[in-house]
């Protein structure tokens, strides 16, 4: 009697495990954000196909679903795959092939890196990346003296932190012939004393950069797998890439036809007239993991190297304006042309004489054209009257440069113009969503330290005390829809991912605390216990 009870519970054991649906997988036991239009939170989930089949608790997930691959997240938070929406996803990677300049204090501290790097590497070409004059001291641009000392035979260009000034040795200078006399539309060659300092602002790196060698296809890949791992180790599933050619774009297809690069990527292709012809006739290129429909354009520099074009004067450098990196009439035509595509534009505008151009332009050719989505990058200085021109354009900001920016911006702008900068709760008011990045490798990679600057808005020793300008700070609940739901519709994906649904892509990360209700001093130290795509660790 008691074998035959024994036997009945057993096929009844299977019998009910047999009525259950499989799956891939099955979490339970988290605190899930789901970010769905509700803003609801689950406990479980289980996954199919790379796919989330059903989202609700455990007890229901475990009664209606069977796996191989269970994972109880010990009450551990889990939010959707985060997005960034304006990065330099292969420049992160090539940035781990040169010197590293970031947070140097000084001039000296930047020729004491290049010097050990060189020799460590021995390279033929330098290149350097992360200087900031703004941390100096003696806040002024560089000058070329000493590295023409150091390396007379070996060309050397270092990069501004915000990719809009490069400082070049004589050798460099050589490559392009460059010399006191050298113009260029959109750019600045830097002169004092009737000398060249080496340092080329905006459209005036080409007259350099032109003549660089190009990286190898291995140096590529090699960027772009490490680039892929780091963003991984830190939670993102998707990255916005603003600004890739071509044959970049067709390199990343081929390595994730191949499961090398698992990355998403949104690439917004470098404009260049040879480009957008080229694109507008192929139309959108929509794979698992790469998107292709929008065109990164530049209107003006950046701030921090005084090329972000303004309505009036620098308040730190009087007559000067600033730089329009391409010409109203080139830009004007490109928009017109575009508008009539299905492709998105995505523009780079720092100052508030390049946002109002942009924004007339934009509003202008989209009148009748329902959402297009077309985006202004940065969004970074906005006059009063023009943030409701933002009604029909998408703001793409990065919470950083804010926090970054906040030690000299009024310097640049003056105590009225600043009130207007890094306004995000105003674009968000005008619009209705934000789509959030970080523009890395200017700023971190980190996204929480994008969480953590638009919420707090104070840098890591949370300064200010009461947060800079933090009328304009962004919710929890707002910062995170920006790096997830909002983000993906700011790339037409909104309906595949960015939040944890029924029938979409299984992409989600594992915290390890609760970034909703953590004290917001523990934002920052956050850490990714797992992020998966497709429902697979990566």
């Amino acid at each position: 009697m008691k074998k035959l009870t024994i036997l009945l519970f057993l096929v009844i054991l299977c019998s009910c495990s047999e009525d259950k649906l499989q799956v891939d997988s099955i979490v339970t036991n988290a605190n899930i954000y789901t970010v769905n239009d509700t803003f609801s939170q689950a406990q479980a989930f289980a996954v199919k196909d790379g796919k989330f089949v059903e989202v609700g608790t455990s007890e229901t997930i475990n009664a209606k679903y069977r796996t191989e691959n269970s994972i109880d997240a010990q009450g551990k938070t889990i939010v959707p795959g985060l997005i960034d929406a304006h990065c330099h996803f292969l420049g992160l990677g090539y940035n781990q092939q040169a010197v590293n300049l970031v947070g140097t204090k000084s001039f000296e501290d930047v020729v004491k890196r290049v010097l050990d790097f060189q020799n460590e590497n021995n390279n033929a070409f330098i290149v350097g990346r992360g200087w900031d004059q703004n941390d100096w001291e003696e806040q002024v641009f560089p000058n070329n003296v000493l590295l023409n000392k150091l390396f007379p035979d070996t060309p050397i260009a270092l990069t501004r932190i915000d990719g809009h000034a490069i400082l070049c040795n004589q050798a460099a200078l050589d490559l392009g012939n460059v010399t006191v006399n050298s113009k260029i539309e959109g750019g600045e060659v830097v002169i004092e004393h009737g000398k060249l300092t080496g340092v080329l602002v905006d459209n005036a790196e080409s007259l350099v950069l032109n003549y660089w060698p190009e990286p190898s296809r291995g140096d590529a890949v090699k960027a772009l797998m490490d680039a892929q791992k780091i963003c991984f180790d830190l939670g993102l599933t998707t990255v916005d890439d603003a600004g890739l050619n071509r044959e970049t774009i067709e390199m990343i297809d081929s390595l994730q036809q191949t499961g090398d690069l698992k990355m998403r990527v949104y690439a917004m292709v470098s404009f260049s007239e040879e480009n957008v012809a080229y694109y507008l006739n192929k139309g959108i290129i929509k794979t698992d993991r790469l998107h292709v429909r929008s065109f990164k354009f530049y209107a003006d520099g950046a701030l921090g190297s005084r090329g972000a074009m303004l309505r009036a004067p620098y308040s730190d450098k009087p007559n000067h304006f600033g730089l329009l990196v391409t010409d109203l009439e080139t830009f004007n035509a490109s928009a017109k042309k575009i508008a009539n595509s299905e492709y998105q534009m995505n523009t780079h505008a720092i100052g508030d004489s390049a946002n109002h151009a942009v924004l007339q332009t934009y509003n202008k050719v989209l009148e009748g054209k329902p959402d297009r989505r077309w985006r202004v990058e940065h969004a970074q200085v906005v006059s009063p009257e023009d943030f409701d021109l933002y009604k029909n354009v998408l703001p793409s900001i990065q919470p950083t440069h804010a926090t970054s920016d906040m030690y000299w911006a009024e310097d640049r702008l003056g105590s009225e113009r600043v009130k207007g900068a890094y306004a995000y709760k105003q674009l968000l008011d005008a619009y209705g969503k934000v789509a959030l990045g970080t523009d890395f490798p200017v700023e971190q990679v980190s996204p929480f330290l994008t969480f953590y600057a638009a919420v707090a808005r104070q840098d890591l020793e949370q300064f200010p005390e009461d947060g800079f300008q933090k009328e304009n700070g962004l919710t929890r609940e707002e910062t995170l829809k920006g790096m997830t739901i909002w983000a993906a519709y700011s790339n037409f994906e909104d309906h595949e991912k960015g939040s944890i649904e029924a029938g979409k892509l299984a992409d989600f990360v594992i915290l390890d605390k609760d970034i909703m209700t953590v004290n917001q001093t523990e934002i920052p130290g956050i850490k990714v216990e797992k992020t998966f795509v497709n429902g697979e660790a990566q």
